[in-house]
């Protein structure tokens, strides 16, 4: 049973995070789509490594969707599932130049239209590239809004993120959605979660608090 308000958790959360980020380094919507693909199964930190020398290379979708897949795998060689990732990108690329004129699109519906792009990406994008309110849900703000603060006792994103879209106002999305995976990613981690150091520790009904 909840027993706080959003403006309850909004208050808590701003002070560990008054201005929210992302991890990831973009520059563009371009950028972003590229480095969210890259960034599936791979850490942040790395995916920030190469991602210089791709834009570099390849400062545009059309370069991308022009480019041979050798090309593309050789820079992106050291993540997670390289070779599949290189075929996501390129045919996204592709996508966006043959349908949308080469640029990224900025509503939901046409964001997962391209390949590589689900609706936790798209999310991601719309919230971090476009500063559209969108409701972004990861591993980590899936396990603080069902097992910590247990807004939701949905099993899949797409329940949780209805949960969470009725919880908080549209006009707080953008901030929870970047605040909620840090907070997830820093403070209130899968294990050894940080209780005595987290300022929702005194509104959370958590039961095995790490006090």
């Amino acid at each position: 049973m909840k027993t706080f308000t959003e403006k309850d958790i909004i208050e808590r959360l701003k002070k560990h995070f008054p201005e929210p980020w992302i991890d990831l380094k973009f520059e563009n919507p371009y950028q972003l789509v590229v480095a969210t693909i890259l960034a599936a199964q791979t850490t942040d930190k790395k995916v920030n490594e190469i991602t210089p020398t791709f834009f570099q290379k390849f400062p545009d979708p059309k370069s991308v969707a022009d480019a041979n897949l050798e090309e593309i795998e050789s820079i992106i060689k050291s993540v997670n599932y390289y070779k599949r990732k290189a075929k996501l990108i390129k045919e996204c690329c592709q996508k966006v130049v043959k349908d949308f004129g080469g640029k990224i699109p900025d509503t939901m519906e046409e964001l997962v239209k391209l390949p590589g792009i689900g609706r936790k990406t798209a999310s991601v994008i719309l919230v971090n590239a476009f500063n559209k309110p969108a409701i972004v849900v990861d591993t980590h703000v899936r396990r603080v809004a069902t097992q910590r603060l247990k807004i939701s006792n949905g099993k899949t994103p797409e329940k949780i993120e209805k949960d969470l879209a009725k919880f908080f106002s549209k006009e707080n999305w953008i901030y929870i959605s970047k605040a909620l995976v840090l907070f997830g990613r820093y403070i209130c981690t899968a294990k050894n979660p940080k209780c005595k150091h987290c300022y929702l520790s005194d509104i959370c009904p958590y039961e095995k608090k790490n006090l």
